[in-house]
């Protein structure tokens, strides 16, 4: 080894030992004689002092070191005088003081500095991944993320499931999102897929009878992104046979609770809280909510039938038409008019035709629509709000309910993050169960999965799968996290007549069922189990667990907003000599 200790290492208790260190240097200080290098390697920083009467050469070359030389400093442990520790730093009472230099590297001045606490343009630092991945909150990050799959394969492993894995090159399935297409030279005009997730696979190891599965897992989605998605990400895959729902949950409940406690020495109070679908979208407005705190969705839409107020009465009339609403607590006094039109313009983003407001005064609204309700609706309206003077209303009327859901939901996070109303260190982990197996894309006039088409029915609504399918609800469930949706899983249809009942429910015809799922269809034939299972985000875990809203700064290639490595300049074209071998054509628009 080039080192005998890392820049973390040394302690008090090592003084007057010889160690060797190797690292990048982050400081120089010259002090019209000694010579002072912070040196950093990924567990810590030393600092070195480099004394002339230890050696001339040695002490120019060290007056010749900048900012990220790559060294090998050899010296005797030295203890640092009481005015001068640094409790900031673990190796802060001790310092190097060198009596050899090597300088195993050179460094062109980089980009930016790794210990700067102001980072430049997340797209330079992307660039120059190499030297951003030296960042100790990266580092950090990084290393928290090989803990928690550590811990995880230790979880499952004690209950007695197998890690196996699955194939990458696959069969393209209509599973949500696009596929990422794998040419093959072999079958000409053929693809593979890579995989959206293990899905098939692990329910064939369950037909297999493996009946306990897991995998750290890659997937790949070609969708569009956003802070907390990336096209290549990994999920911890599970799958269990001769099982039902609670057992999922109960298992995934245990992973959570442990976990949390081994990171953060948060205790977990289990079972994990559970919700429907329907209660969660009724009370939030979303089916991922922040639960770290309240703010939860008020309905006035009785009260808007009678009201004067035009915009309100008009949604109402409507089948789907609803007027709710949020109370923010003393907010009266913190929004002016100007930051509520920005936030007029802000929910507007989300299909909201308008955000109408109420000030709370002495048991009145004052509002520049609130000559619209009389004094007993007046009051009606704070009772439900919970409303006391300073307090702020926002309503949003829309004729489709979804859009006050939508609307009133991205509200509501917004005014959390900007009240602070949660700890961010907290986690608030809780189940949302029954979700709808299907809902209907007007556009296409056609039923899509709400999930994915494999989800099992609840047994009570299966007879409405052909009389009416909006009111079956799956065997689904979503395990949500400080506003994220962190796992998704559900019972599976383990028998071949649901399945095909499923597809023709999506217009998937048994013929084309056969094609495309054929291999699964034909495994359901014979004798497969019942059988469950469950994927959590390992990505956004870890970015929950640093406290991050951006999930490329937990992984250590990530790719940008739109689909690009600006490292290594992926995706890139290729040499016509592939193109030809795969009997590939590339039409590119003028």
């Amino acid at each position: 080894m080039l080192r005998t200790k890392t820049c973390g290492e040394l302690r008090a208790s090592n003084v007057g030992e010889t160690a060797t260190l190797c690292g990048w240097v982050e400081g120089y200080r010259d002090h019209g004689g000694l010579v002072f290098i912070d040196l950093r390697d990924r567990y810590g920083k030393t600092q070195v002092v480099f004394n002339p009467a230890e050696g001339a050469e040695m002490h120019e070359m060290a007056r010749g070191l900048r900012s990220e030389d790559v060294i090998r400093a050899v010296g005797k442990v030295v203890a640092r005088p009481a005015d001068m520790l640094n409790p900031k730093l673990e190796t802060g009472a001790i310092d190097l003081r060198a009596t050899s230099l090597e300088i195993l590297n050179k460094s062109k001045t980089p980009p930016f500095e790794p210990s700067s606490t102001e980072l430049p343009a997340e797209e330079l630092r992307l660039r120059y991944r190499f030297i951003d991945l030296r960042r100790p909150s990266l580092q950090q990050a990084l290393i928290l993320r090989h803990k928690i799959t550590l811990l995880t394969r230790e979880y499952f492993d004690k209950l007695g499931f197998l890690e196996i894995e699955t194939p990458m090159l696959g069969k393209s399935t209509p599973e949500g999102a696009r596929d990422y297409l794998v040419p093959s030279r072999t079958h000409p005009g053929h693809f593979f897929a890579l995989p959206q997730s293990p899905q098939l696979f692990k329910q064939l190891l369950m037909v297999g009878g493996y009946d306990r599965y897991m995998q750290i897992a890659r997937c790949f989605r070609d969708e569009d992104l956003r802070a907390d998605r990336q096209p290549e990400f990994t999920q911890i895959d599970v799958e269990m046979a001769f099982v039902e729902r609670e057992d999922i949950l109960s298992v995934i409940d245990g992973l959570v609770a442990s976990v949390a406690e081994k990171i953060t020495g948060q205790k977990v109070q289990l079972p994990l809280p559970r919700y429907s679908y329907h209660d969660v979208m009724e009370r939030y407005g979303s089916d991922k909510p922040d639960l770290r705190y309240g703010m939860e969705l008020v309905d006035i839409s009785d009260l808007a039938r009678t009201c004067g107020f035009n915009a309100f009465k008009a949604a109402v009339e409507k089948p789907q038409g609803r007027v709710r609403g949020l109370n923010v607590k003393a907010g009266a006094e913190k929004y002016s008019r100007k930051t509520i039109d920005e936030l007029t313009q802000f929910v507007g983003q989300y299909g909201a035709k308008g955000l109408a407001f109420f000030r709370v005064k002495e048991g009145s609204l004052d509002s520049p629509i609130a000559k619209f309700f009389n004094e007993t609706e007046q009051r009606e309206i704070i009772k439900r709000f919970g409303g006391e003077s300073g307090d702020l209303l926002f309503l949003v009327a829309d004729a489709n309910k979804s859009v006050t859901s939508a609307a009133l939901a991205a509200l509501r996070s917004r005014l959390g993050k900007e009240l602070k109303l949660f700890d961010p260190k907290e986690l608030k982990a809780a189940w949302v169960l029954d979700f709808p197996l299907v809902t209907y894309n007007e556009e296409e006039k056609r039923w899509d999965a709400e999930h994915h088409p494999f989800c099992y029915p609840l047994k009570e609504d299966v007879p409405y799968l052909e009389s009416d399918p909006g009111r079956v609800r799956a065997q689904s469930y979503d395990l949500i996290v400080n506003g994220y949706e962190a796992a998704s899983g559900s019972v599976r249809i383990h028998d071949a007549a649901t399945q095909q009942k499923v597809f023709s429910l999506l217009g998937v015809a048994p013929e084309e069922a056969e094609r495309r799922f054929g291999f699964l269809l034909e495994a359901l034939r014979y004798g497969a189990p019942p059988h469950a299972g469950i994927a959590l985000g390992l990505d956004r875990w870890v970015m929950m667990f640093c406290g991050n809203e951006n999930i490329r700064e937990v992984i250590a290639f990530p790719k940008t907003q739109k689909a690009a490595d600006l490292l290594s300049g992926a995706p890139s074209p290729v040499d016509d000599k592939q193109l030809r071998e795969l009997r590939i054509r590339v039409d590119l628009p003028k």
